[in-house]
């Protein structure tokens, strides 16, 4: 016998790993090598893959027979998730694994539903009967997934999902707001978030662009520049309302039902659905994604819902909002009143303590000085008490109504004023039942939102919760997204890579926009201690500034390291660089030298 051998893999982080390597040589020229047993782990993933996934394929790339079952399932418009055992390095472990399963000792083996259909003479012979689609359509379910949510994570995993043949169902329903306010398929981004306020900031970023423009040679009356609100809040809907509906097409494209009634969780496998009619009905799946995501908070003071606000009317608002207090230090308040002041509104912020809690203090407070320098006016620290209306509202006259906001300071002295709008922006809560939840046994943290394993599992094995419900994880429309797409590649089709919530960029569209990536200056000091961070950091002029001499010394850079690794960026600009993060973290966790991008901001 010879001695046992060991291939050594470099992995990631420098870190090895050593695969036993085991060869009889009495045995290798006399039938098959003595294999070792099959790891746990392979025969526990094959298992739930099976179990898991509506239609898979087990399969070889080069083989003859798998072409020919891949052709009949094309032919018949089957979709499916395949695996080619052949590009794994672990296939032929998967392969003995299955072979002890199915009793099949070849590829290709269909599998449907957790039970194996057979190889391709089993799948022609279905074929020739005419029934093959009629064999995949089995389902103890009326469906393989429902998504409860139609935002942007619940449409990623919907779509992804299908495409691997699940029989999917989306669920969308709009409570509406106090003042009325709905809107179609999408989401938060796409309806009163992201994409209406990404070209409100945009509108406020031709005003500044104006006023710059003599300077670049443009001969414009300023005093005859005005802003529309009505036109501007027109273009925006029409472009979203173009959005909601192309939504819906791509679902009826990729098979996936839209289903736009309330959703009502029964047990693990049955929910109630109720139509805006009041009809109801129930349907049973087999995996349940819940994706329903957070609307804004009201302070729950008197006259709050009768004459506040919040970001999900702002966007639709018929008239302009002309006197206006923002309530709250959030990133969606400090945006909303950017733009808001750019447009020649009065606009104040109240604030209860800090800015941008979560953020780096040190950016959050350079953000409030931009922002108060440039006309948005800052009361801090204080809290509304009541709204009072002073005067209605006559929208067909044009005419904004008046009310009263009273307040107190920290120290206990009062504060009232007259506000043609009042917005509040002080936090967002998750939209879950607190009682189904308790009564499915679904774990929440104090926030009401769902507890979950790293692979979106929650306390329940086949109800999983992605996007801003998710406990602990970064509350952006890209990390939704991707969370849904790997969660229903990991469900039917095989994939078991995670989300990595780790460094995720972020921007902040004030009017000096700020993006940042890895811990705040504050966190770093908390997880490391203060003796061991180092902070450079730098300001400098963009070059866009240099022809009109704007502000100088306001864009700043700065990164946080500890002795070993970098720890987080940030960067406080005129516009953007978000896409300058991968690059920049690639350099700085490399060491490597790069040649930076150019022509960029930091030139000047």
């Amino acid at each position: 016998m010879r001695p046992l051998r060991s291939l050594l893999i470099a992995g990631r982080q420098f870190c090895k790993y050593c695969v036993p390597v085991f060869l009889d040589t009495h045995k290798r020229n006399h039938g098959r090598c003595a294999m070792p047993p099959i790891p746990q782990n392979t025969e526990k993933w094959l298992q739930k893959t099976i179990d898991s996934a509506a239609i898979i394929l087990f399969s070889k790339s080069r083989c003859p027979y798998c072409h020919r079952v891949k052709e009949l399932l094309k032919e018949n418009k089957i979709k499916h998730a395949t695996i080619e055992l052949d590009q794994r390095p672990d296939g032929s472990t998967i392969q003995k694994a299955l072979s002890e399963k199915s009793g099949i000792h070849t590829v290709p083996q269909l599998f449907v539903r957790g039970v194996c259909i057979g190889d391709s003479s089993k799948v022609g012979k279905l074929h020739e009967d005419n029934k093959l689609l009629e064999t995949v359509q089995l389902n103890k379910y009326d469906y393989d997934l429902v998504v409860i949510g139609g935002g942007s994570g619940g449409l990623a995993a919907s779509k992804e999902a299908a495409k691997f043949g699940a029989k999917t169902a989306v669920l969308d329903f709009v409570k509406p707001t106090p003042k009325n306010t709905v809107w179609g398929l999408g989401g938060t981004c796409v309806n009163v978030g992201c994409i209406p306020k990404k070209l409100m900031h945009q509108a406020a970023i031709l005003g500044y662009s104006l006023d710059d423009s003599e300077k670049f040679g443009w001969d414009v009356k300023k005093n005859e520049v005005k802003h529309d609100w009505g036109k501007m809040v027109e273009g925006i809907q029409n472009h979203i309302h173009s959005l909601n509906w192309g939504y819906r097409v791509v679902l009826r494209e990729n098979a996936v039902d839209y289903l736009n009634a309330h959703g009502e969780i029964m047990d693990a496998h049955t929910i109630k659905i109720t139509k805006k009619n009041g009809e109801t009905s129930t349907i049973t799946t087999n995996k349940m994604i819940l994706a329903m995501g957070e609307r804004p908070r009201y302070p729950d003071i008197p006259g709050d819902k009768e004459y506040g606000i919040t970001s999900d009317d702002l966007f639709s608002l018929p008239h302009n909002p002309g006197k206006t207090l923002v309530v709250g230090a959030s990133y969606v308040a400090l945006e909303c009143a950017g733009f808001l002041t750019s447009f020649g509104y009065d606009t104040t912020v109240m604030v209860r303590s800090i800015l941008l809690r979560g953020f780096d203090q040190q950016m959050a407070e350079m953000i409030g000085e931009y922002m108060q320098k440039h006309g948005t006016k800052f009361i801090r620290p204080c809290v509304p008490t009541s709204i009072n209306q002073v005067e209605p509202a006559d929208l067909e006259k044009g005419k904004t109504g008046r009310y009263r906001v009273t307040a107190k300071y920290s120290d206990g002295k009062p504060f009232s004023e007259e506000y043609n709008t009042i917005i509040f922006a002080i936090g967002r809560d998750p939209c879950v039942n607190l009682e189904t939840m308790k009564r499915l046994g679904i774990k929440l943290d104090k926030a009401n939102r769902i507890i979950c394993e790293d692979d979106e599992q929650t306390s329940l094995d086949n109800i999983y919760a992605i996007g801003d419900i998710n406990a602990g994880k970064p509350q952006l429309t890209p990390v939704a997204i991707q969370a849904g797409r790997y969660l229903a590649r990991r469900l039917f089709a095989g994939s078991t890579e995670l989300t990595d919530y780790v460094n995720v960029a972020t921007t902040v569209f004030t009017p000096i926009e700020y993006g940042a990536i890895g811990l705040s200056e504050e966190d770093a000091i908390a997880k490391y201690g203060k003796d061991n961070i180092t902070v450079y950091h730098s300001h400098f002029n963009p070059l866009e500034w240099a022809l009109p001499h704007r502000d100088d010394n306001v864009c700043y850079a700065k990164l946080v390291c500890n002795k070993a690794a970098v720890s987080n960026f940030r960067l406080l600009i005129c516009t953007s660089l978000l896409w300058l993060f991968p690059k920049l973290l690639a350099i700085l966790m490399t060491g490597e030298p790069n040649i930076f991008y150019r022509p960029t901001a930091f030139l000047g």
